[in-house]
């Protein structure tokens, strides 16, 4: 499978994704993407990801089969936090990229869950 996550712009648009699904096809490729709702695809900014991820699940209800999964960045808490102090660590939030937190990330499974079996 392909994974997208963006680069200098997002790639997880249904055009960007049809481009994709031509492109395989004329190699004689089979399209299995998944998309990361995070990282470029998100403009590096985490809060973006739900909005990433409900774009996804309308493509998948509007009839696309290429698309296998999602990925998001997701913690107890959300955002990130530095290393740099042990002592004044926040337990639950990412010492790396910044994250989604809990009851988002559930709210947008059961969300999907209940849009997808529609």
């Amino acid at each position: 499978h392909i994974i997208l996550r963006g680069g200098k712009n997002p790639n997880y648009d249904s055009v960007d994704i049809a481009l994709l699904e031509e492109r395989l096809k004329e190699d004689n490729m089979d399209a299995r993407l998944v998309v990361d709702c995070s990282h470029g695809n998100s403009q590096k900014d985490y809060r973006r990801q739900p909005l990433v991820f409900k774009n996804v699940v309308e493509q998948i209800n509007n009839g696309n089969k290429s698309i296998v999964g999602m990925m998001l960045e997701s913690h107890l808490d959300s955002g990130n936090q530095k290393v740099s102090d042990a002592e004044s660590l926040k337990y639950g939030v990412s010492i790396t990229d910044g994250c989604i937190d809990w009851q988002t990330t559930e709210a947008l499974l059961e969300e999907s869950y209940q849009d997808l079996k529609g």
